[in-house]
């Protein structure tokens, strides 16, 4: 039997049943990385040796008598985590040669949990692209078409996963980063309620893997199933225990619903700030077809959703503020430059991006306060609605663009043009209130490219978009490989 595209969860049966060893596993997907990846270039720091022994270590405890969720199940870890005896590099040329002393807590509970780790996947500059290539790596490209990207920044991941290296892997999130590489390849991610799983060791380097609270950037998991997404999560979840001082421990609430008919979405297909391609409009309505069909009660419009511009805006405003704090300061007073000769009338999202570049600790403070009261907003629609349905981008996986200002690419929506990062207000929507969102296999483009939605869920009811995407699932099919 070929294993490799088969789902975690399976794998985990099998291995109990003693129909396959880990050794096994792991030797398939590693030939199946040497014979495929030169092409797709996904695994872009093997550790081939490490993984061998670790899942005859993994034989051997099951041998003992030994079961852990993830035993002895190949996987993989985006290239920004922390990994002893690999190099962290963020796929910055400085940084090339960095090597961390100790694992990132996720990689940590991945081995706790039995899982072989198989190697880091590839990502983009700084993980700050919607595309995976750097210098040190090179170009991951997209398995249903190579002159494609995978998406990024968890593109190498999302690529390995859809090509059958290994049954899972984690990623990370701040702008989309699991969805829209989940989207674009046609696998599963799952961008979890802000804070819900540690990410001491997800640094880049050199900086010392401390127990921040991030603003607004997650990590994840991504499978090929919506089940295996819960699998790997439930080993994720919990906080820090250098914050804590104890062991992961943390109880989610189950999900609201067990049926499809109990379900009540808000489906929405439409942004007042950038038009969504024919391609994803359809995905979402075949989507909301399936849950009418399912019995769920669907709705299209509501007025208790906030208020879409104002959301964008925040989440830009909070987005690049954060991301350009540590610039030098000469880049500063450039920006301050051309932050001033913007007219007070441009509220274009390249405006609010270059005026956030040089915001004030008041200035943060102000948009922080409205994201709290889009946060309650979120709360009042979620005692009417279980989840929301909308898009990941407006597109499917777009050609590669290199260009090396990203400032001036540009983005093809059925055939107009608009700014590179303005694809981003759809991933934003979940992410600048810190709410869990489900990326999930929603159909094919007319090309035959994957096409992906998710769902968004209340607050720490993270199992209610995954149930949502398990019913789904059933109901009009998941993850294809492709040809």
């Amino acid at each position: 039997m070929e294993w490799n595209f088969q789902a975690a969860e399976d794998l985990a049966a099998a291995l109990r049943a003693g129909e396959v060893s880990s050794v096994e596993l792991t030797d398939e997907a590693i030939a199946r990385i040497e014979r495929d990846d030169e092409v797709i270039n996904a695994v872009c720091v093997p550790d081939f040796d490490r993984a061998r022994a670790a899942a005859r270590g993994a034989d051997q405890a099951r041998a003992r008598g030994e079961d852990r969720p993830l035993l002895g199940i190949p996987v993989t870890v985006k290239e920004s985590y922390n990994i002893a005896g690999l190099p962290t590099t963020w796929g910055m040329p400085p940084h090339r040669n960095y090597m961390p002393a100790e694992d990132a807590v996720q990689v940590s509970r991945l081995k706790a949990a039995g899982a072989v780790v198989l190697g880091k996947t590839n990502v983009p500059l700084g993980l700050q692209d919607i595309q995976s290539f750097n210098e040190i790596y090179g170009t991951t490209r997209n398995p249903w078409d190579r002159d494609r990207t995978p998406g990024g920044s968890s593109g190498g991941s999302a690529a390995a996963l859809a090509s059958g290296f290994g049954a899972l892997s984690i990623g990370s999130d701040l702008a989309g980063s699991l969805r829209t590489p989940a989207h674009f390849c046609g696998v599963y991610a799952h961008k979890p309620t802000l804070g819900l799983a540690a990410t001491r060791g997800m640094v880049a380097p050199p900086a010392p893997p401390l127990p921040v609270d991030l603003d607004l950037a997650v990590v994840g998991p991504m499978a090929r199933t919506a089940r295996d997404l819960t699998l790997l999560l439930d080993v994720m979840a919990g906080p820090d225990p250098l914050t804590l001082g104890v062991a992961h421990d943390l109880t989610l609430p189950p999900a609201r619903h067990e049926r499809l008919g109990d379900f009540r979405v808000l489906v929405l297909d439409e942004h007042p700030l950038i038009p969504t391609g024919s391609a994803v409009r359809a995905s979402v309505n075949r989507v909301a077809d399936a849950l009418v069909d399912g019995g769920a009660r669907v709705e299209r419009h509501s007025p208790l959703l906030p208020d879409l511009t104002e959301a964008a805006t925040l989440y830009m405003q909070l987005l690049i503020s954060g991301s350009v704090a540590r610039f030098p300061i000469e880049s500063y007073e450039q920006l301050r430059t051309r932050a001033a000769g913007l007219s007070e009338d441009d509220q274009s999202l390249d405006a609010v991006r270059l005026r956030a570049t040089v915001f004030s600790h008041r200035d943060w403070m102000e948009a922080d306060n409205h994201r709290e009261l889009h946060r309650h907003g979120w709360r009042q629609l979620f005692a009417e609605f279980d989840a929301v349905v909308c898009p990941i981008t407006p597109t499917p996986a777009f050609p590669h663009d290199h260009s090396p200002n990203p400032l001036e690419r540009r983005i093809d929506i059925d055939g107009a043009e608009y700014p590179y990062f303005d694809q981003l207000v759809w991933a934003g929507l979940a992410t600048m209130p810190g709410l869990p969102a489900t990326a999930i296999p929603a159909g094919r483009s007319p090309e035959g490219l994957p096409v992906g939605v998710q769902l968004i869920g209340p607050m720490f009811e993270d199992r209610t978009p995954l149930r949502l995407a398990e019913l789904l699932e059933q109901k009009i099919g998941g993850f294809r490989a492709p040809k």
